[in-house]
């Protein structure tokens, strides 16, 4: 059965748990970072930081608001990011049958430089990043190796707030739908975030672009004309 991720930032607490477990599970080095005005650190996702918590300051209704959005891979449904790269390198990027998980191999080394910007640039919320150490297109996988030994991501296991869901798909939509309802008494505005698109729902309070530029699909004509063809099954990883 597909397996989803629901982000209710409603409850997130900026703790950043969920950035380092991914480090952490992952073996990752730690990135450099110096203060630029913001608790946001690093500026950016990195092919060393597959989740990045984004701090976004407002004035809401007279009063200074911290917005947090965790942000990392959606698992699009139907991901343009391999249509892409299958058109270069066959099954570099693979989504596994199973759970509808996207996953970028060591094949992805084979693409060029120019390749992977454009595979990135296909990517409706601007995810993939290209390791310059190994040429290695790198995103959240989340956490394939855990979910097929019956465990939950790493991220999701250390989230203490309950910002953070795992499970099957349907029961993260019902979830999702749930808490969207409950939210709105006191954010008329909040709405899930691509729910019928993606593997990892978010539930935002304010408008989308209070907290950062590709929280919804951002589509290039590219993306358009990819999502319109996008029809044939993808290969299943190996368990």
């Amino acid at each position: 059965m597909p397996k989803a991720i629901f982000v209710d930032t409603s409850r997130c607490t900026a703790c950043r748990g969920c950035q380092i477990a991914c480090k952490e599970w992952k073996g990752f080095p730690a990135v450099p970072t110096k203060q630029r005005g913001s608790h946001q650190n690093p500026p950016d996702l990195t092919h060393y930081n597959y989740k990045l918590v984004r701090f976004n300051e407002h004035k809401i209704d007279g009063r200074v608001h911290w917005l947090f959005f965790p942000d990392q891979c959606r698992h699009c449904v139907q991901p343009p990011c391999k249509a892409v790269s299958d058109a270069y390198v066959p099954d570099a990027i693979l989504q596994d049958q199973a759970t509808g998980i996207v996953v970028y191999t060591e094949a992805t080394k084979k693409l060029s430089a120019g390749q992977c910007k454009e595979i990135t640039e296909a990517c409706p919320y601007n995810i993939p990043r290209r390791n310059p150490e190994n040429s290695m297109l790198t995103k959240c996988d989340m956490c394939i190796d855990r979910v097929q030994a019956g465990m939950i991501p790493s991220c999701v296991k250390v989230c203490c707030t309950g910002t953070m869901n795992f499970g099957e798909r349907a029961d993260m939509l019902a979830l999702a739908k749930q808490r969207l309802e409950t939210v709105r008494r006191a954010h008329p505005g909040a709405l899930l975030v691509d729910p019928d698109d993606v593997g990892v729902v978010f539930l935002i309070t304010q408008p989308k672009k209070m907290y950062h530029k590709y929280v919804e699909r951002e589509l290039s004509p590219l993306t358009r004309a990819l999502f319109a063809r996008l029809a044939r099954p993808a290969r299943t990883v190996a368990g």
